[in-house]
C-alpha cells in the first residue's frame, strides 16, 4: 500500500463528512488545486483506500421496517464462500462478515415485517446447505452510523 500523507488524509477527512462537496471545495479547504485534488483522490480509489460512494437509503422509506442482525452457525468454516454466494442471491442480506466468537458469520438484512423476517429466516437462510443454526438480533433503533474517523497523526508508514 502507497504512503498516505497529510494532505491525503485532509481530503480523507473531508469528504467522509460529504462525499458530494465539489472538489473545487475540497481544494480551497485544502489549499492546493481542483487538479491536485482529482489526482490524489483517483490515487486513493486505485490504492482501495476510497472504496465507495453513493447515497445512503433510508431502508424505511422503502417499507423496511425491521433491521436484523443474524449470527449464523456453519457446519464447517470452509463453507462460508459458498454461503455468502447464496446470500448474494437475497437481496434483503445488505452485510456479511466471517467471524469469530459463537457465530460463524453474521449478516445484516432488513424485512418489511415479521411475516417476511420469518420467510428469510426459515425459508431461505436455514435452507442453505452448511447453516446448522441462527440466532437473530433485532434492532431496536440505530443510534450511530458513521465513518471511521481520520486522524492526521496515523500517517501510515
Amino acid at each position: 500500500m502507497e504512503r498516505i500523507d497529510n494532505l491525503d488524509k485532509r481530503i480523507l477527512s473531508i469528504l467522509s463528512k460529504n462525499a458530494r462537496i465539489p472538489f473545487k471545495d475540497v481544494a480551497a479547504e485544502c489549499g492546493v488545486s481542483r487538479a491536485a485534488i482529482h489526482q490524489r483522490v483517483q490515487r486513493l480509489i486505485d490504492n482501495d483506500v476510497i472504496t465507495g460512494s453513493g447515497f445512503d437509503v433510508n431502508p424505511k422509506s422503502l417499507g423496511y421496517k425491521t433491521c436484523t442482525y443474524v449470527g449464523i452457525t456453519l457446519e464447517k468454516g470452509s463453507m462460508y464462500k459458498d454461503v455468502v454466494k447464496r446470500l448474494e442471491l437475497i437481496p434483503e442480506v445488505v452485510e456479511s462478515h466471517f467471524t469469530t466468537g459463537p457465530y460463524t458469520m453474521m449478516v445484516k438484512l432488513y424485512a418489511r415485517d415479521n411475516e417476511q423476517l420469518m420467510n428469510l429466516l426459515n425459508g431461505q437462510l436455514q435452507e442453505i446447505p452448511g447453516v446448522v443454526a441462527t440466532e437473530t438480533l433485532i434492532s431496536l433503533e440505530q443510534s450511530i452510523k458513521r465513518e471511521i474517523p481520520v486522524h492526521f497523526d496515523d500517517v501510515a508508514e
